[in-house]
């Protein structure tokens, strides 16, 4: 990946803000591409690695639904849900700033699946950064380091799936630390990857079912972002919006179709990733 390297001490204007602002600030962080665009809320975004359908999905619609706002996504590169959310902002159009537990050489990025994830972040216009060295390879004790700079990098951390003893509530803890906000989603009662979300919105971390929660927690209006042109619709999707001229139940909307229920609801469900539609406990809406 031909792009350079640049290193930032705490005292250089570019250092990000909020970085200085805990405990162990970085002695310098070094990073590729380019940095959060001025103004923008960052959301780290962390999660299981082996996540389920649901959490994926959650995620994807989640993300979707902050397209056209001044919000960036930060995950740590890894396996699993960081790696999903990353795809899902560079889906968006949003900036996307990636934080592995390695230095940032092509020889080195860690993990090495993800060579390409990350060299796609850097021609969206995305950025790699880290307190490493160019050529450190990633150990076990470099990853809840790692952590330390997501959570202080971001103004809330959002927690998609975890076992209550998955080394992804340390974000969520260190963010505590740091007084920014903690948000989760609440998953099924019968899920192992459900038990950390639940056992973070006891301690008091906030609930989120859909973007519009992100957006309150951010400080964000909704309803402020730039209008993008929707993107061209195939005659299927076409049908699925004019049938949505008012909101409408899912079944009434795949039986409208005309489809087998598998495709119609595959349809159904990139139609809410690219943030079209939106899907509120049943009931479809066009996105606003």
């Amino acid at each position: 990946m031909d792009f350079p390297i640049s290193k930032l001490a705490p005292e250089d204007v570019d250092f990000p803000p909020l970085l200085r602002e805990i405990p162990e600030v970085p002695k310098c962080v070094y990073v590729r591409g380019e940095l959060p665009p001025r103004g923008a809320k960052l959301l780290a975004v962390v999660g299981s690695r082996n996540y389920t359908d649901y959490g994926r999905r959650s995620i994807e619609t989640l993300i979707a639904g902050l397209r056209g706002y001044n919000v960036g996504i930060v995950s740590g590169l890894a396996l699993g849900i960081d790696g999903i959310a990353h795809e899902a902002a560079l889906d968006a159009g949003l900036y996307t700033l990636a934080v592995p537990g390695s230095g940032l050489n092509d020889e080195v990025i860690y993990p090495r699946r993800h060579k390409l994830l990350a060299k796609r972040i850097l021609e969206s216009g995305g950025g790699l950064l880290s307190e490493y060295e160019p050529d450190f390879r990633a150990t076990v004790w470099s990853f809840p380091r790692r952590n330390r700079v997501m959570a202080g990098l971001t103004h809330a951390t959002l927690v998609v799936e975890a076992s209550e003893k998955s080394g992804t509530l340390i974000t969520s803890r260190l963010a505590t630390d740091y007084n920014r906000d903690v948000l989760t989603i609440p998953g099924s009662i019968f899920s192992e990857n459900s038990r950390g979300p639940h056992m973070l919105i006891r301690l008091g971390a906030t609930p989120v079912t859909c973007a519009e929660d992100i957006l309150e927690a951010l400080h964000l209006e909704v309803g402020s972002a730039a209008a993008k042109p929707p993107r061209t619709m195939s005659t299927d999707e076409e049908k699925v919006f004019s049938l949505l001229a008012s909101p409408a139940d899912r079944d009434s909307v795949i039986r409208a179709l005309g489809l087998d229920a598998s495709t119609a609801n595959i349809l159904l469900m990139q139609m809410e990733i690219d943030g079209i539609i939106r899907d509120e406990n049943g009931v479809l809406f066009r996105h606003k």
